[in-house]
């Protein structure tokens, strides 16, 4: 071999090797995706969370391969507005950030700004490419129009997404898909002459969130194909009312097994006005029973009740598994942050309530889960308190994206560490004129109105079904946790406006 043919191969191997070399490189240092799976109404109500009667094998493998919080707190325990409070970083400031229509108010119809709407605005701005589906803002579709109206043009989130997608079915629209029934009839059509669950004999397809997963699968094949990392945000109805899923999922469950509720009475030392009688629950009028704090359901409807949350629960996790294992399936689980969210929880006959629109335990805490492909040292378990409003710069943080303003919330990626030292943190709830804040040990809450009591304390160590009242009985740990308290306080609350 001469030596000008020897240099010329020489010269494409170094060449070859250079761009292998730069093609690894470019592949090492491709932004990670983000799946985003928010499920409305979900409680901790999953077997990884302790819960050995809940048959959610999706969301528990996905909790044994990340990262599990277990006591994550809202802050609001209302849809629309735990929700806005999750997508702007941002605790609530004024009483409309406490309604189901926030973002209606503060985010359609606006114009883009130099801060984003919302952290998916702050992905897309940083070359992420954008897609949603199903209810991740508080619209069932996306887009701003009543239970009852025809669909609107005008979107929630008007900058966040490059795409958004939703799949109706027979139902149509949206808000009808929200409150579908088997039939394709939803609970506006039929005059809320409906109960409040319903177990058809039906494929996954036969409600909205199988379209919704079946939406998902199509989406991540196509995204697979893109340069742009991409963050997709998919969102599940169930098991938010009506319990609507197929009697396969009902048929997991043995129901004389379901337990009613460990706190079924109303608490000790505690105002009616720190409760409610249930009127989402009864709003569905063909209900068995009324609930009602005068009045509690027999232990046979309780039953009948958690048996259709538990399925309905099921029913999502199969769908959440669908989704799961499209990713494997494209070889995209590898480079993807999975987020599992509930925007929050929901008395199943706890304190006698039926619904969520509390500022108890059962109402505030919601399940949280996190994936992280890259960090394959995280802890399986983090017991610190977080909050829905952290999960903003925890994810731009585990992205590399610039944060663009101070938000309220903290990273809590460090949190993941197996190394890291868990620190006292604080979560803070707002609902009912009341602010409430939870430690590791207490959760204290001051109502700013004239029924009495207006200061609520609860021993989670001793009492963690949180069923007596014992803050007149301890008033140094009250005198000792109002200053933290009255800094979640952002000038949401006075006696005086109330």
């Amino acid at each position: 071999m001469n030596s000008s043919k020897t240099f010329y191969i020489l010269i494409v191997f170094i060449f070859l090797n250079f761009i292998g070399c730069k093609s690894e490189e470019k592949k090492a240092l491709k932004s990670p995706n983000i799946l985003f799976i928010a499920v409305d109404d979900l409680r901790p109500e999953i077997g990884a969370y302790g819960n050995s009667m809940a048959i959610t094998p999706n969301l528990d493998e996905l909790a044994s391969e990340g990262t599990i919080f277990k006591n994550h707190f809202v802050q609001v325990p209302t849809c629309g507005a735990s929700r806005y409070s999750l997508l702007t970083g941002m605790r609530p400031r004024t009483r409309e950030h406490l309604q189901n229509n926030v973002m209606y108010k503060e985010i359609a119809g606006k114009a883009e700004d130099s801060i984003p709407e919302t952290f998916i605005h702050q992905f897309k701005r940083n070359g992420y490419y954008t897609v949603g589906m199903g209810k991740i803002s508080h619209s069932a579709d996306g887009l701003v129009y009543g239970y009852e109206e025809e669909p609107s043009l005008k979107k929630e989130l008007p900058h966040s997404w490059d795409e958004f997608l939703f799949d109706a079915g027979k139902w149509k629209t949206g808000w009808n898909a929200f409150f579908a029934y088997a039939n394709g009839e939803n609970r506006q059509s039929l005059k809320r002459q409906v109960t409040p669950y319903e177990n058809a004999d039906v494929k996954d397809e036969g409600y909205p969130d199988g379209l919704t997963a079946n939406l998902a699968i199509k989406k991540l094949k196509e995204l697979k194909q893109k340069e742009k990392p991409f963050f997709m945000g998919v969102g599940f109805f169930k098991p938010h009312l009506p319990f609507n899923a197929p009697k396969k999922y009902w048929d997991l469950y043995n129901r004389e097994k379901i337990p009613i509720s460990p706190n079924p009475k109303k608490p000790e030392n505690v105002n009616n006005a720190s409760l409610h009688n249930s009127g989402e629950f009864n709003g569905y009028q063909l209900t068995d029973e009324k609930a009602g704090l005068e009045n509690p359901i027999s232990d046979a409807y309780a039953k009948k009740v958690r048996h259709a949350y538990l399925a309905s629960v099921s029913y999502v996790d199969a769908q959440i598994g669908k989704v799961l294992v499209e990713l494997k399936k494209q070889g995209l689980d590898k480079n993807t942050i999975v987020v599992v969210w509930g925007d929050h929880g929901w008395h199943l006959g706890d304190q006698q309530v039926w619904g969520k629109h509390t500022l108890f335990e059962n109402s505030l805490k919601s399940a949280l889960i996190i994936k992280n492909p890259k960090m394959v040292s995280s802890k399986k378990n983090v017991e610190s308190i977080v909050e829905s409003v952290d999960i903003y710069p925890t994810l731009l943080e585990m992205c590399n994206v610039p944060q663009p303003h101070q938000t309220d919330g903290e990273s809590i990626k460090n949190l993941m560490q197996k190394n890291e030292v868990e620190k006292e943190r604080y979560a803070y709830g707002y609902f009912k004129n009341g602010v409430s804040v939870r430690t590791n040990k207490y959760r204290l809450t001051k109502y700013y109105r004239n029924a009495m009591p207006t200061v609520e304390l609860y021993d989670h160590q001793k009492d963690p079904f949180e069923t007596n009242n014992i803050a007149s009985d301890y008033p140094k740990i009250v005198e000792n946790l109002l200053p933290i308290l009255e800094k979640g306080n952002t000038g949401l609350y006075s006696i005086e406006n109330n």
